[in-house]
């Protein structure tokens, strides 16, 4: 078991280490730490293109240097695309499959390279992680940027998923003023207003500041759901003396409507019944029971502290509180070829605690003509997840979508508890890395040891269990720079995740930790700053993957997926007026050993073999027309299969975008600072099946969206 007391300790000790360097006198040169340096990887980013990475490697590194690929979506992309969602952010990047459960998404999930449940970082610290699975989401408006790193990353960041980790920056202080509003309407009754603002807070300005907030309504594609939200993210930045910077980062979102979350058939939607197919805004729930509610509240703060020219120590931490509740009717099943549905009555609460911290030492020195890198670490991380979920069945609740009739009266007394436990997760983990450079040559190489715990208890009256996991992960790549911009390189890295089902065959043993390995090939193209396209081939496999067998009732730990591909992707402004954004994907999954009969050499349910996507935009450079700006984008959604077994495909869809834009201070000085922007996501207003896990488990794309946005800037 953990020794809490002892990470106290370590903790209490770390940060006595640096108020001690903090006051000691020093003769040497120090270097003045600044809030705006462009060079860093959480600041500010004019335009779509950014050049440094802070998640692949936890320090600041050159995006076209790094052996790993990543996808950075700036703040200006962001809000050119009217992105409204995390997982709406990635819609353009290579490699993820975003918003495969359309509207029915509550915690941002996505596929990266066709494996599902990919964890978030907000700030290089976990967020929403439980002991098995992913919760809570962040209001993109709240956030400067939005890193995609794709393959295994737990040689950093422990225990993650081998497809790779979304990584969140949240908007910090800056010496620059900002004063900016923003209001929003649009279809589906949208009304939302935004606030920034941010500068010095002290004459001399070592005290910054940044707040922003938001709230917004609206009605989700489906029928008598809406969706409101009202967040606020406070933060100070705090220069005690050239050596040392503190960043208070808080956050405080309430979501009294978190949108909508349920299933449909596959008959009915994926193929039609008898030519009729379920309408995309039928609720399969009912209005007379519909509670969707979630509140989230984070405190945390970054601290770095140079204790001399070339060795730097910093310190994340956060503690964050997620509470949810819902009440909902879920589609549970049908018969072949009916159209009446079997739905149970659910209600579930949740409650999710967590704390983070990370402590580096980043050194930087050289060997002979070998410049290092050397960052060495110590992160703990620890969460309770309190669920409940109770259900009622019956034929009482059965629905047919072709006449339905709500308002029914649903009685929670008669409910069954099918879930009322709670999991405490601690991991500890210490890891070691080196980035190497010589001439062109730069070198990754790094190593991590984790233990991880996990105690969960059953309050239905089940024995409390307890599982204990440690692995070494690592990883290494060489990559070569060429002076023109061109740097092809090879690497290699592992991941693991604790496996946590406790629905196993009697007298088993806890499950063998789920593994991930992968060996990956690139090359990454960046003639100008303004220009980045990278290409990656890739061969992950995923051992241990606990398999449910349905014939006996409970998962076996015998399953292995693999999953090939290759991704390309560019970011691109040309001449100042162009924005270019593009990318393709091909991914070759397939299941290749499972305890599941039918399922071996077949490819998992929901992963198109191919995607791509295209945006293009120009701004008019003068003239009377001067800053008008106007885009175009594409998205392609390839074939998947249905089922585990294959034994259906989902057809693949064309969705396209459109955008305008205007500064209005070219129409009258009076107006300067003012713009409106136009966007239309889905145009035609496709209908479509965004994916089916089973032929009970499917799903509708998004359906058109359209907005107006008035933003003033001052």
């Amino acid at each position: 078991m953990f020794k809490k007391n002892k990470i106290m300790q370590l903790w209490l000790l770390s940060l006595a280490t640096v108020s001690v360097a903090a006051q000691a006198e020093t003769k040497e040169e120090t270097v003045v730490v600044t809030a705006s340096a462009s060079q860093e990887p959480t600041a500010p980013v004019k335009g779509i293109v950014a050049t440094k990475t802070l998640s692949a490697t936890k320090t600041s590194a050159e995006l076209v240097k790094t052996p790993q690929s990543v996808s950075v979506i700036t703040r200006d992309q962001m809000e050119q695309l009217d992105v409204t969602s995390v997982s709406q952010a990635l819609r353009y990047s290579a490699g993820v499959f975003t918003e495969y459960r359309g509207s029915s998404n509550r915690n941002d999930e996505v596929f990266v390279r066709g494996f599902s449940y990919v964890p978030k970082f907000l700030d290089g610290l976990s967020f929403g992680a439980t002991a098995s699975s992913q919760t809570g989401t962040v209001d993109p408006w709240l956030l400067e940027r939005v890193e995609l790193v794709r393959g295994p990353a737990s040689v950093l960041f422990g225990q993650v998923n081998p497809g790779g980790l979304i990584s969140m920056t949240s908007k910090r202080p800056t010496s620059e003023p900002i004063h900016n509003v923003q209001f929003r309407t649009g279809n589906h009754d949208l009304a939302e207003g935004a606030f920034d603002f941010g500068g010095p807070l002290s004459d001399d300005g070592r005290v910054l500041y940044r707040v922003n907030g938001i709230a917004r309504t609206q009605h989700n594609q489906v029928e008598d759901y809406k969706e409101t939200r009202m967040a606020i993210a406070p933060a100070i930045t705090w220069y005690p003396n050239d050596q040392t910077r503190f960043t208070l980062l808080t956050s405080y979102q309430k979501d009294p409507d978190a949108g909508y979350r349920n299933f449909l058939p596959a008959y009915g939607t994926v193929t039609s019944a008898n030519g009729r197919y379920i309408p995309r805004d039928f609720n399969v729930s009912d209005p007379n029971y519909n509670q969707s509610w979630r509140e989230q509240t984070m405190i945390g703060y970054e601290l770095e502290h140079q204790l001399a020219d070339n060795l730097t120590f910093r310190q994340n931490a956060r503690y964050a509180s997620i509470k949810q509740k819902y009440r909902y009717l879920v589609y549970a099943n049908s018969a072949a070829d009916s159209t009446v549905l079997t739905r149970r009555a659910q209600h579930e609460e949740r409650t999710t605690n967590e704390f983070g911290i990370d402590n580096q030492l980043e050194s930087l020195f050289a060997t002979g003509e070998v410049n290092h890198t050397l960052l060495g670490g110590l992160d703990y991380k620890t969460s309770k997840d309190k669920q409940l979920l109770e259900r009622g069945m019956g034929t009482q609740y059965d629905l047919d979508w072709t006449k339905p009739v709500y308002g029914i009266n649903v009685d929670e007394s008669t409910f069954s508890k099918a879930t009322d436990e709670q999991q405490n997760l601690d991991q500890m983990g210490v890891y070691l890395q080196d980035q190497l450079s010589w001439n062109n040559w730069e070198w990754l190489v790094s190593g991590r040891y984790d233990w991880a715990e996990v105690r969960t208890t059953d309050f239905t009256g089940g024995a409390p269990t307890q599982q204990n996991d440690n692995k070494f992960t690592w990883r290494t790549g060489l990559l070569y720079a060429f002076d023109f911009g061109l740097s092809p390189y090879v690497s290699y890295s592992t991941s693991f995740e604790p496996s946590l089902q406790t629905n196993r065959a009697p007298g088993v043993a806890p499950f063998k930790p789920t593994t991930g390995k992968q060996t990956e090939i690139g090359l990454k193209y960046q003639p100008v700053d303004s220009t980045l396209m990278t290409l990656a081939l890739y061969d992950l496999t995923q051992s241990n993957v606990a398999t449910y067998n349905s014939a006996q009732g409970w998962f076996e730990n015998a399953g292995e997926v693999r999953s090939k591909g290759v991704e390309a992707e560019i970011h691109s402004t040309l001449m100042e007026s162009i924005n270019l954004i593009g990318s393709y994907t091909y991914t070759d999954a397939e299941t290749q050993s499972t305890t599941v009969a039918g399922t071996e050499g077949k490819t998992p349910a929901r992963i198109p073999a191919h995607m791509a996507s295209a945006f293009a935009s120009y701004t008019v450079p003068g003239g009377a027309l001067k800053s008008l700006t106007a885009g175009v984008g594409m998205r392609y959604i390839g074939t998947s299969y249905g089922d585990a077994k294959n034994t259906f495909k989902v057809a693949s869809v064309d969705l396209y975008d459109a955008m305008m834009s205007y500064e209005l201070g070219e129409l009258s000085s009076s107006l300067k600072g003012a713009s409106v922007q136009f966007n239309v996501n889905n145009v035609a207003d496709t209908k479509y099946v965004a994916s089916c896990a089973s032929d009970t488990a499917c799903f509708y794309g998004i359906g058109r969206t359209v907005t107006a946005t008035v933003n003033y800037r001052w």
